[in-house]
């Protein structure tokens, strides 16, 4: 059974979303501010958390920027409907997506299935082992990534999103391929979803010795790896 951690201090919200994640078999812990959220995510082990961006004591970008120091436990931002800098600061800051409020209750869970799937179910193309390519070097099966053999410490979907512009190396990739099959969504106007974690990803990788960039933004296309 999979663990969420809920972190939102409306109440009634909260009820509804318990009652209809546990009737969907997951096993539900609340919080009803930032500190007490960050408290439980750092002492125990969640396989996501649904984090809501107002909360007192603590605001949902300060949970999820302490959490990050710390712990890589997938995080959905719950957004404020069409406020398009609450969902840029929180990609910015770790999260591995967002829904903005009110949402639909089969797309919360339809989200919070893949984002766990995608975390703990190594795609089929992960089977045949360590990928490596020049100074980087993945472990899909234990989703670890190397560079010069120092471990990279990336979320979920900044490796599933390395390891797709590796396995393509030299390739154009789109960002609707990307979005696909990296965050399980398709893309959609005005998303920036991929930018945003690949921009995250860009400043965790080390500079090239010889100085040339490792990913190429090709403008309105999509990005290729630089073997």
């Amino acid at each position: 059974m999979s663990r969420i951690l809920l972190i939102d201090d409306d109440l009634a919200l909260a009820e509804l979303l318990g009652q209809l994640l546990e009737l969907e078999g997951f096993e539900l812990t609340m919080a009803y501010d930032g500190q007490s959220g960050l408290n439980l995510a750092l002492a125990e082990d969640f396989d996501i958390i649904l984090l809501d961006v107002m909360l007192p004591k603590l605001s949902g970008f300060a949970v999820l920027q302490q959490l990050r120091t710390q712990k890589q436990t997938p995080v959905l931002m719950l957004t404020a409907k069409g406020d398009e800098i609450d969902r840029v600061i929180g990609l910015e800051r770790g999260a591995d997506d967002y829904l903005p409020k009110p949402f639909n209750d089969r797309e919360l869970v339809a989200r919070i299935r893949a984002i766990i799937r995608r975390a703990n179910t190594p795609p089929q193309d992960r089977q045949h082992g360590e990928l490596l390519l020049g100074d980087i070097r993945l472990d899909p099966t234990r989703q670890e990534a190397y560079c010069n053999e120092q471990l990279l410490i990336l979320t979920g979907t900044e490796f599933g999103l390395l390891l797709a512009l590796v396995q393509q190396a030299g390739d154009l990739i789109s960002k609707d391929e990307l979005s696909e099959k990296v965050l399980g969504k398709k893309l959609m106007p005005f998303d920036r979803s991929i930018d945003m974690h690949l921009s995250n990803l860009r400043k965790k990788l080390p500079a090239r010795p010889d100085g040339r960039p490792r990913v190429k933004t090709i403008r309105g296309k999509g990005y290729i790896w630089i073997a």
